[in-house]
């Protein structure tokens, strides 16, 4: 009878021992079209989204305990295609073929930039300052400071140099009572009425043109009624 027992116990262990079994999955993940590594893209079981990882800087990943049994690893990130491929756990380390993803194409519509400007036919006092004329006066100043040679336009800085809490008039008018949009879209403060240019940092490496309209123009936005750039 003992001997029976211990045979029992023997095969139940043996049973149990692929149910147990478990071990890392470890892979690579790079670019398809560069062959470089893709760092931060994420890894998971789909029928275990809880066991998941991320690429390390070199677009390594390891999955450190993979139940035994059949999955689907899913790796995506942003920007690529994601992929999926059926894996097989198994007890002890795996080691992946490298793995790669393909830059995503996403078709979209047409986007259109639209801004209210003054031209030769509207009845408005303005003048229009070039990408060149703005980066020939570019030393990393405030945006006021490079419209300083504009007429009617007079600048002025807390610290005196240009930068930080720099302001500008245009014909007298306060920064409260000038609407400064930039591609239509309105930038004064909604409660002051002000520009802050402080927090535009670096405006002008990416203005194509301005426009500084000197009076009523034909602006439509924004909380000041005159004087728009």
């Amino acid at each position: 009878m003992k001997t029976i027992l211990s045979a029992g116990a023997a095969l139940l262990a043996l049973a149990a021992a692929p149910a147990w079994a478990q071990g890392p999955v470890s892979g690579t993940l790079t670019n398809a079209q560069t062959g470089t590594a893709l760092p931060g893209a994420t890894v998971l079981l789909l029928d275990q989204p809880s066991l998941g990882t991320t690429t390390d800087a070199s677009g390594a990943f390891t999955l450190p305990a993979v139940p035994g049994g059949a999955h689907t690893l899913q790796i995506r990130f942003v920007g690529f295609e994601t992929i999926s491929q059926p894996l097989q756990g198994q007890a002890g380390p795996q080691q992946l073929a490298p793995l790669a993803l393909r830059t995503a194409r996403n078709l979209t519509p047409e986007a259109v930039v639209t801004a209210t400007r003054a031209n030769e036919r509207t009845a408005t006092t303005y003048q229009n300052v070039s990408r060149e004329q703005l980066q020939a006066r570019n030393f990393g100043q405030d945006l006021p400071y490079l419209l300083d040679q504009t007429p009617s336009v007079v600048t002025t800085s807390d610290a005196g140099t240009g930068v930080g809490y720099t302001a500008l008039r245009i014909r007298g008018t306060d920064g409260t009572r000038i609407n400064v949009t930039l591609n239509g879209v309105p930038v004064n403060e909604a409660e002051s009425h002000g520009v802050f240019f402080v927090d535009l940092p670096d405006l002008a490496s990416s203005i194509q043109s301005i426009q500084v309209q000197r009076g009523a123009g034909p602006s439509t936005n924004g909380a000041g009624p005159s004087g728009p750039a």
